[in-house]
């Protein structure tokens, strides 16, 4: 069985976005026959490598699935956010040789264009036990 920690960025808490996304990722879990070790909610996308590498250093996680949602504002801010958010998992992945899997919808997105993209919770963890398979063989 997998074993995942799951990394939630919180930011739009104040619509379901993050929650419905984690709720189809720990569905997923399931229908893989992986197990969600432990989840940890940070504040925003910016805040996940910090986690993700917290996860990924321990023993009994295979896998990090990271998870949120950068919704556009009125600057190019979110833009940013999504570029550092990226480039810093990819190196937590890189550097703790486990798989982090980049499941943060946006940046350049409405709300509407957000909610419609929920599945991506479920992406990441699938994402997350395919690359355990891969890298096992």
């Amino acid at each position: 069985m997998v074993q995942l920690g799951l990394v939630v960025a919180q930011f739009n808490k104040d619509r379901p976005i993050t929650h419905e996304m984690a709720e189809r990722a720990r569905e997923a879990a399931s229908e893989r026959d992986a197990d969600i070790v432990e989840t940890l909610e940070v504040p925003g996308s910016y805040d996940t490598p910090l986690a993700a590498d917290r996860l990924a250093r321990r023993d009994d996680i295979d896998a990090v699935a990271v998870i949120g949602a950068i919704v556009t504002g009125d600057t190019d801010h979110d833009q940013v956010i999504g570029d550092a958010a990226a480039q810093a998992l990819t190196e937590v992945s890189l550097d703790r040789d486990t798989p982090v899997t980049l499941g943060i919808i946006g940046p350049g997105m409405s709300q509407d264009e957000a909610a419609a993209r929920i599945d991506h919770g479920a992406t990441a963890v699938n994402s997350a036990v395919d690359m355990v398979h891969e890298l096992e063989s």
